[in-house]
């Protein structure tokens, strides 16, 4: 393939910067595995251990799904000249953890290294893409005072981020089924992206306290007009058809005719992206915007959500529910108003921030943010809201509150200085 032999000079040129861009963010080589294994291999493994039956581990005691063993969280399926990274967390709708950040770098670093392959997929097992990174571990590490094992989270996440934004090759990601948070994160930069009739898009942190991260700041930042904002501080649940409709998705197939992509793809020799393209468009889908499209709001969200501070927005979405007495507007206020209200303040500043940064500046930006989101000053935020909507779902997080009982609305200085 002429063109990889072209582009061997610029991957070899661009690897300090791949290295420098987070600040020396290191890879965990320690949690990598030696060689990336084929899913015939690993299945092979499986066989060999005695509580695997039926596909999945089993516990012994209860005969229910056991964790995913770390060298089976990322799969690899090999193709003529592509291959795939599977993510296999069906059990945890495919939610990243470090292990599977440091696969991935692994495995993509050394497919962009090799000559036979021409472009690279991804997609998740079961009914989930991502539903992002795996914050109900996380809040368990932050309990438990384990803030170096945060840090290696987030550097592995976001160097694969920034490792895939800057990709030589094309990148295909299926996003079939949940696509939230870091989900987002691992696909939005690649070159291509397939929405389906089952894809539930969202960036949901707001409502556990934290910041939609993992490159949410790049690409939300740059969609049309202020809709950024609206999906940053409402999480909104986007289908494919909405992502199609606002450039997060580039390609939209039935989940039931994906089989046909797939043969497709997998009968490839290419690494020319207007090849893929022309494929994907060929065995792809139409699919139009139906009456309740976010496409059709795209005016009042933008009047509301230029307004410079989360109260004059708030303010703004008030006066034109009492106009329109849309249901759509109720429902953003209402998501407004369960959200954290540090959140909300930390996550607008962001995107306005992103706007006007590169990718690597937003992921450089977000790391920062993100340790000190799980702070000691700031963490109460972010175990409470992950508490009581993942953990013990009874969606009444218990925020911090001032000596006359209010909720504390925290200005958005603190993380400032962080910038």
């Amino acid at each position: 393939m002429p063109r990889l032999a072209a582009a061997a000079v610029a991957r070899h040129a661009g690897a300090a910067l791949r290295r420098g861009a987070l600040e020396g963010l290191r890879r965990l080589s320690s949690l990598q595995p030696s060689h990336a294994a084929s899913s015939e291999e690993v299945t092979e493994r499986w066989a060999d251990l005695p509580r695997f039956r039926g596909g999945v581990f089993r516990d012994q005691r209860r005969d229910t799904p056991s964790l995913t063993p770390y060298f089976a969280q990322v799969l690899v399926e090999g193709k003529a000249s592509a291959r795939a990274a599977v993510l296999n967390r069906p059990g945890y709708l495919n939610a990243l953890t470090t292990t599977m950040g440091a696969r991935l770098n692994k495995f993509y670093e050394s497919w962009e290294d090799n000559p036979d392959i021409g472009f690279v997929m991804m997609k998740g097992s079961g009914r989930a893409f991502c539903a992002g990174g795996d914050v109900v571990r996380l809040r368990e590490l932050v309990s438990e005072g384990k803030t170096e094992e945060c840090q290696d989270f987030f550097k592995t996440l976001y160097s694969f981020i920034y490792f895939l934004g800057t990709y030589l090759k094309p990148h295909v990601a299926i996003l079939d089924g949940v696509t939230m948070g870091g989900g987002g994160g691992v696909s939005i930069p690649g070159t291509f992206r397939i929405a389906t009739d089952r894809t539930v898009f969202a960036t949901p942190e707001v409502h556990i306290g934290f910041h939609p991260d993992a490159a949410a700041s790049f690409y939300l930042s740059h969609l049309t007009g202020h809709v950024g904002e609206y999906v940053a501080l409402t999480g909104e649940k986007l289908n494919g058809a909405d992502m199609i409709a606002l450039g997060l998705a580039t390609h939209y197939s039935m989940s039931e005719h994906l089989d046909l992509v797939d043969e497709r793809l997998a009968k490839l020799v290419t690494d020319d992206p207007s090849v893929i393209d022309s494929s994907l468009a060929q065995y792809g889908d139409m699919v139009y915007p139906d009456k309740n499209s976010i496409v059709h709001r795209l005016e009042v969200i933008d009047k509301c959500f230029s307004h410079e501070t989360v109260e004059e927005i708030v303010d703004a979405l008030e006066s034109e529910a009492a106009r329109l007495d849309e249901e759509w507007c109720t429902l953003a206020l209402k998501r407004l108003k369960e959200a954290s209200p540090l959140a909300l303040k930390v996550s607008l500043r962001s995107i306005r921030e992103g706007r006007y940064q590169t990718l690597d500046e937003c992921l450089v930006r977000e790391y920062r943010m993100s340790m000190h989101g799980i702070s000691k000053q700031f963490s109460h935020e972010f175990c409470e809201g992950v508490r009581a909507r993942l953990v013990e779902k009874d969606l009444a997080p218990k925020r911090k509150q001032s000596e006359d009982g209010q909720t504390i609305r925290v200005p958005y200085a603190p993380w400032r200085i962080e910038f």
